[in-house]
C-alpha cells in the first residue's frame, strides 16, 4: 500500500499528476476540496458542520477534517492501493493527526512527494490557468496572495516530512511526461 501527499504551490501540477498516478498505480485520491463539496452537496452531518465554518469564513478545525478524510479513506476499503492525499495536511499538526489516523488503521504515509516550481513559472501557469478555465481565483493579486500563504505555511510541513524520511524533492518543471517519470522513479523505489 503506497499513501502519497503530493504538496506544492498553487500551480506546481497536483493535479495533473495526480490523474497520472491513478492511472499508473490504481490509487484513490482525496483532494480536500472535492470531499468538502461533496460532503456538503450530500448534505451530510459532517458536510453540514464543515459548511457552518465555511458560511461564517472560518477555517475547518482539524479534527472535523481529519474526521471527513477518515471517513473518505475507509470508502476505499481494508485492500486498497494506496491513496493520494491533495491538498491535505497543510500544517505540521495536520500532518500529525494524518499520521495518527493512519496507524489507527495499520497504515502510513509511504512519501511526501514535492513538486518544486520557481515562483515566476507558477505565475504564468496560474495566469494561464485562470484564462482557459475562467476561475476567478487565477489573477495576479489572489495568486500572489495564495503563494505568499503556501510559503509561509509550508516550509515547517516540508521539515516535518523531512524528519519522518518520507520527504521527497521532484522537479516541477519541463513536459507532463518528464515529470511523471520522476515522480514514477519515487513511487516505484518505495518498498
Amino acid at each position: 500500500m503506497k499513501n502519497i501527499v503530493i504538496f506544492g504551490a498553487p500551480g506546481a501540477g497536483k493535479g495533473t499528476q495526480s490523474d497520472k498516478m491513478i492511472e499508473k498505480y490504481g490509487l484513490g485520491h482525496i483532494s480536500t476540496g472535492d470531499v468538502l463539496r461533496d460532503q456538503i452537496k450530500k448534505g451530510t452531518e459532517l458536510g453540514n458542520t464543515a459548511k457552518g465554518f465555511i458560511d461564517n469564513g472560518q477555517l475547518i478545525p482539524d479534527e472535523l477534517m481529519i474526521d471527513i478524510l477518515a471517513d473518505v479513506y475507509d470508502s476505499f476499503g481494508k485492500e486498497h492501493k494506496g491513496v493520494i492525499f491533495d491538498g491535505f495536511p497543510r500544517t505540521t499538526p495536520q500532518a500529525e493527526a494524518l499520521k495518527k489516523m493512519l496507524a489507527e488503521r495499520g497504515h502510513k504515509v509511504a512519501a511526501m512527494i514535492e513538486l518544486s516550481v520557481p515562483e515566476d513559472e507558477l505565475m504564468v501557469r496560474l495566469i494561464n490557468r485562470g484564462k482557459v478555465s475562467g476561475r476567478s481565483d487565477d489573477n495576479e493579486e489572489t495568486i500572489r496572495k495564495r503563494l505568499n500563504v503556501y510559503n509561509t505555511q509550508t516550509s515547517p510541513l516540508i521539515d516535518w516530512y523531512e524528519k519522518e524520511g518520507i520527504h521527497h524533492h521532484v522537479e516541477g518543471l519541463g513536459t507532463v511526461e518528464d515529470i511523471f517519470s520522476r515522480i514514477s522513479a519515487v513511487i516505484d523505489a518505495l518498498d
